[in-house]
C-alpha cells in the first residue's frame, strides 16, 4: 500500500513538473522576438531615441558618410550664432528616421497602397544619403565657390550626392549587403531618384512609350507618392524640411510654432491631378502656412543674416584664392578643390577643415587667403553700409545678378561714388560687394500652399484645393521680396560713409526703399513738440 502511494506521488510530481515545463516554455515563447532588430539606436536631441536599419548603419560606418561630421549644417552662420555648431551628419540621421516614420504611417493607415518593407528601406536610405555630396560650408560651396571658378558648370550638390552614393557602395563593397536585404539595381535607382529627381529626360521617356511618359524608373505611378517623402518637388513639404526646421531652431535658439508631428499623424494618399499624392487634412492648412512661414523666418533671421552672408563671402574668397594651390589626392593624381566635384575620391576629403589646411600652409602663394582668414578670426569683416528693398515690379532687377552676384549694381554705385568724391575716390570695383538676397516661401513668387492638396472630414477620399481667401484675410499678399545689401571692404569710417551716401542716391534714383540709416528715416520718427 505504501508502495502504491509512493507511485501515485511520483506520478503526480512528474505531471506537475511536466505542466510547469510547458508553462515555462509557453512564457519563454511569448518573450521571443519574431524579427530581431539588427540595427542600432541613436540618441538624438531632436527626435529622441531613433532606430536605424542595419544596412543604414553599414552606410553610416563609411568614410563617405563620416565626412558629414565635418560639414557645418549652417555653414558661415556659426560665426554669428554660437549654438549653430551642428553638422550634416546628425541632420541626415534625422531625415532618415522621419522618412521611415512617414512611410510606415502611410502603410499603417492605408494598407491598400501596398507599401513594402523594401519601399520603406529605400526611403530610409534616401533620407540618410540625400546630403552626401555637400562641399565645405554647405551651400556656400555650390552657390558661390563653384559658380565663381566654373561659371558654365550646372553642377549641384544633389548630383554629387548620387555620385558619392555610387562611389560609397563600390569602395566599401556594400553591394552584397544591399542584395542580402533584397535590394537590386532598380531599388538603387529609386534611392537616387528620391535624392536628385528623374535620372532620365522626360522627353526620352515619353518617346520610348514606357509608362506613358512617367519620368521615374525606380517605381511606377502607383508609388508616385513615395517620391514626395524625402524631397518633395511638387510643393516642398517633405521630411528634409521637417528635420532642419526643428534642428536648426533648436541650435539657433529660435522658437518654432510649426509641429511636424501633427502632419505626420494626419496625412494620407489620394488620387489627384493624375497621380497619387500625399494630402493633408483641411484643418491643418494654417499649420502648413506656419511651416512655410518658419522657412521664411529662418532665412530672414539666420540663413540670410547680413553678417553670416558677408562671412560666407569672405570664406568663398579664401577658397577661390586657394584653389590653384591646395591639392587633394584624387584618382588621377593631385586635384584642385574645384575639380573634386568630378572625383569622389578627392571630394571625400573636402570638408570645412580645408580652412585649417590653408591656415597652416607655409606656401607663400596662400598669403592673401590667410590674410582674409585672419580678418574673419579677428572680426574685421567687410562693413555693411546700406540695405534696401527694390520695387518688385521692376523685374529687370532680378537679372542684374547674372554674370556675378550684384555685379551691375556694384558698378552703378561705384560710378556714383566716384562722381561725388572726385579726386578723393579711393575705392575700386573689387572693394564693393553687393548681395541680392531673395526671401520667399520656397516657390519663388508663388504661394506654395496652392500646390498642396487637402481632404475634408466630410469627404475624406476626395482631394481639394483651398484658396488663400478661404482661410484668412491676414495671410501674405506677396510671397517674394528682395533685399539689396552693399558692403565695403575698406573699413575706414569716412570711406564707408561716402559709399553709403552713394548707395542712398542710387536707391533714390531707382525708386527703391530708402536704406536704413538714411536721412529719410526721420519721417518714421514722431515729431516732438516743445512744451509751452
Amino acid at each position: 500500500m505504501a508502495t502504491a502511494k509512493r507511485a501515485r506521488s511520483n506520478s503526480d510530481s512528474d505531471s506537475q513538473k511536466s505542466a510547469n515545463d510547458e508553462d515555462e516554455q509557453l512564457l519563454r515563447s511569448l518573450c521571443e522576438e519574431k524579427d530581431v532588430f539588427e540595427g542600432k539606436v541613436f540618441n538624438d536631441p531632436i527626435h529622441g531615441h531613433i532606430e536605424l536599419d542595419a544596412l543604414c548603419v553599414a552606410i553610416i560606418d563609411t568614410p563617405q558618410f563620416q565626412r558629414l561630421r565635418h560639414l557645418k549644417q549652417l555653414g558661415p552662420a556659426y560665426h554669428v550664432f554660437p549654438g549653430a555648431s551642428h553638422n550634416r551628419f546628425e541632420h541626415c540621421l534625422g531625415v532618415s528616421h522621419l522618412a521611415a516614420q512617414l512611410a510606415r504611417r502611410l502603410r499603417e493607415r492605408q494598407p491598400t497602397l501596398n507599401i513594402t518593407d523594401k519601399d520603406i528601406l529605400c526611403v530610409e536610405i534616401a533620407g540618410l544619403c540625400h546630403d552626401l555630396g555637400h562641399g565645405p560650408f554647405s551651400h556656400l560651396f555650390d552657390g558661390q565657390f563653384i559658380p565663381a571658378i566654373r561659371p558654365t558648370s550646372t553642377w549641384t550638390h544633389e548630383e554629387a550626392s548620387i555620385s558619392m552614393f555610387d562611389y560609397m557602395i563600390e569602395t566599401n563593397n556594400l553591394r552584397p549587403l544591399f542584395e542580402k536585404r533584397g535590394l537590386d539595381d532598380k531599388d538603387i535607382i529609386f534611392i537616387k531618384e528620391q535624392i536628385k529627381g528623374p535620372l532620365r529626360r522626360s522627353s526620352s521617356s515619353s518617346s520610348s512609350g514606357h509608362d506613358g511618359g512617367w519620368p521615374y524608373l525606380g517605381r511606377d505611378r502607383t508609388k508616385s507618392f513615395l517620391y514626395e517623402i524625402v524631397a518633395n518637388k511638387r510643393n516642398g513639404i517633405d521630411v528634409d524640411k521637417w528635420d532642419y526646421f526643428a534642428r536648426d531652431c533648436h541650435h539657433l535658439g529660435i522658437a518654432i510654432s510649426f509641429d511636424y508631428r501633427r502632419l505626420l499623424s494626419f496625412v494620407k494618399v489620394l488620387y489627384c491631378d493624375g497621380q497619387l499624392q500625399i494630402c493633408a487634412p483641411d484643418k491643418e492648412v494654417s499649420s502648413i502656412y506656419d511651416m512655410f512661414n518658419t522657412r521664411n523666418s529662418l532665412h530672414r533671421r539666420a540663413y540670410q543674416h547680413k553678417t553670416a552672408n558677408i562671412v560666407g563671402q569672405m570664406l568663398s574668397e579664401i577658397l577661390i584664392k586657394s584653389n590653384d594651390y591646395i591639392m587633394l589626392p584624387g584618382k588621377n593624381g593631385p586635384t584642385r578643390m574645384s575639380e573634386a566635384i568630378d572625383d569622389m575620391q578627392a571630394h571625400t576629403l573636402l570638408t570645412d577643415e580645408i580652412l585649417t589646411v590653408i591656415e597652416l600652409s607655409p606656401d607663400p602663394r596662400l598669403a592673401e587667403a590667410q590674410r582674409i582668414l585672419r580678418a574673419i578670426n579677428c572680426r574685421q569683416l567687410y562693413k555693411c553700409v546700406a540695405q534696401s528693398t527694390p520695387d518688385l515690379s521692376q523685374r529687370a532687377i532680378f537679372d542684374w545678378s547674372q554674370g556675378g552676384e550684384g555685379g551691375v549694381l556694384a558698378k552703378d554705385i561705384l560710378a556714383i561714388y566716384r562722381e561725388e568724391q572726385g579726386s578723393k575716390a579711393c575705392l575700386s570695383a573689387d572693394d564693393i560687394v553687393v548681395h541680392l538676397v531673395k526671401l520667399d516661401y520656397g516657390m519663388k513668387d508663388l504661394n506654395p500652399v496652392d500646390g498642396v492638396r487637402f481632404y475634408s472630414k466630410s469627404d475624406p477620399n476626395t482631394a481639394i484645393r483651398i484658396r488663400k481667401d478661404q482661410i484668412s484675410q491676414l495671410l501674405p499678399e506677396t510671397f517674394l521680396e528682395q533685399h539689396i545689401r552693399v558692403y565695403c571692404k575698406n573699413r575706414d569710417a569716412d570711406v564707408c560713409a561716402a559709399l553709403r551716401r552713394a548707395a542712398q542716391h542710387w536707391c533714390a534714383r531707382e525708386g527703391c526703399v530708402a536704406p536704413k540709416d538714411s536721412a529719410s528715416r526721420t519721417e518714421l520718427t514722431p515729431i516732438k513738440f516743445a512744451r509751452k
